[in-house]
């Protein structure tokens, strides 16, 4: 049964690597094995609903990313927001750049009568790239400082966009920014 969908914004190969290594050193360290067991991938998350019409998405988002071009991201910072799921991530540093891109697609989306959640919001939105969930609450620290250990900012790009439905993961579409079919 789906517990919702996402759009999601993904890394160069190098970049996501480095994600996937913090993924890995906090399963080996049995602190959260979540995102490799759903099978996700690195990614930052534009919006998230419990219902999306994924066929009426494609051709927006097709279209849309064909528009824009490759992000410059850099993640500068470890974060964990003050919920019950006890997630850790790794923040990007605010770039115009991002902020824009998700303020385009959220008002191209609303136009078409698709809405985000609150926290989605382009004045709410936290851009981040989530490295655990569902952390016991007695190993926060530890895996907070083993993130810290981590060899920070790591730069890189955004090369595509794309549309999963979770739990477990299951990508529908996605699309390389840049690359207009009309030009």
């Amino acid at each position: 049964m789906s517990q919702g969908y996402a759009v999601e914004l993904y890394f160069d190969p190098a970049l996501e690597n480095q994600v996937l290594k913090a993924w890995n050193v906090l399963a080996r360290r049995q602190i959260s094995t979540q995102l490799i067991e759903i099978e996700a991938r690195p990614h930052i998350t534009l919006l998230s609903s419990p219902t999306l019409d994924p066929l009426k998405l494609q051709n927006i988002i097709r279209n849309f990313s064909a528009k824009q071009e490759p992000l410059a991201l850099t993640l500068s910072s470890v974060g964990s927001f003050s919920t019950d799921e006890n997630v850790l991530f790794l923040a990007p540093t605010p770039s115009l750049s991002i902020l824009t891109f998700h303020g385009q697609l959220y008002e191209l989306l609303k136009r078409e009568g698709i809405e985000a959640g609150d926290s989605y919001q382009p004045d709410n939105w936290v851009p981040h790239c989530t490295v655990a969930q569902d952390v016991p609450r007695n190993r926060m620290a530890e895996a907070f400082s083993i993130l810290r250990d981590f060899k920070l900012p790591i730069s890189g790009y955004i090369l595509d966009i794309g549309l999963v439905e979770f739990s477990p993961v299951r990508e529908h579409f996605s699309f390389p920014l840049g690359n207009d079919i009309e030009t």
